[in-house]
């Protein structure tokens, strides 16, 4: 039975769940938009955040705890810049964030040769971009939560999960500058 639990790679059935949850419920929020409620909205959310806080611990066996807080720090203060710039900038970042999520598609196919490849060279760029990409999608993303804050064009219902939305949105913005910078600067154990 206990062997069933396993795969090749040493991770449980359970770690594989944890891991690739997050994943579907973020597919499922966007699929799901407009069938579901806010309430159910924010029970996804509250998961989602949940099991990638879980499928995160990895990073204390891969690095020593004082880089992971140093980075943590750095990348609060990194987010919470450009959230203020995204927030108070008169520049419309639209078409900016056009080209940041273009640029972010370009590292995931990166990232997916790169895993084939295993350069440590193409990571290395990977992460920089990374780190640039997300501290851009910060100051857009804010940017575009403000506008929809200020617009009359939204019923209660759908504002709030709007709402919900945005959160999901700069939540994933910390997250993977935080992990592209762990990689960048984290100290490994």
């Amino acid at each position: 039975m206990i062997n069933n639990l396993f795969t090749h790679t040493g991770m449980s059935v359970l770690g594989w769940v944890i891991m690739l949850s997050p994943l579907a419920l973020v597919l499922l929020m966007g699929a799901a938009f407009k069938k579901l409620s806010a309430m159910s909205l924010m029970i996804i959310f509250i998961v989602y955040s949940l099991l990638t806080g879980m499928s995160l611990s990895f990073i204390f066996v891969v690095y020593d705890v004082g880089s992971i807080t140093s980075t943590f720090f750095i990348t609060a203060g990194t987010f919470g810049a450009m959230a203020a710039l995204g927030y108070t900038t008169s520049t419309d970042l639209t078409k900016f964030g056009s080209l940041l999520y273009m640029a972010l598609f370009g590292i995931i196919i990166a990232s997916v040769v790169n895993w084939f490849l295993g350069s440590s060279g193409l990571d290395y760029i990977i992460s920089i971009l990374g780190v640039l990409i997300f501290t851009g999608l910060t100051a857009y993303d804010v940017q575009k939560i403000k506008r929809i804050g200020a617009s009359t064009d939204y019923d209660g219902e759908t504002r709030q999960k709007l709402v919900i939305m945005g959160a999901l949105t700069l939540y994933l913005d910390f997250i993977n500058l935080f992990l592209f910078m762990l990689r960048l600067f984290g100290g490994r154990d």
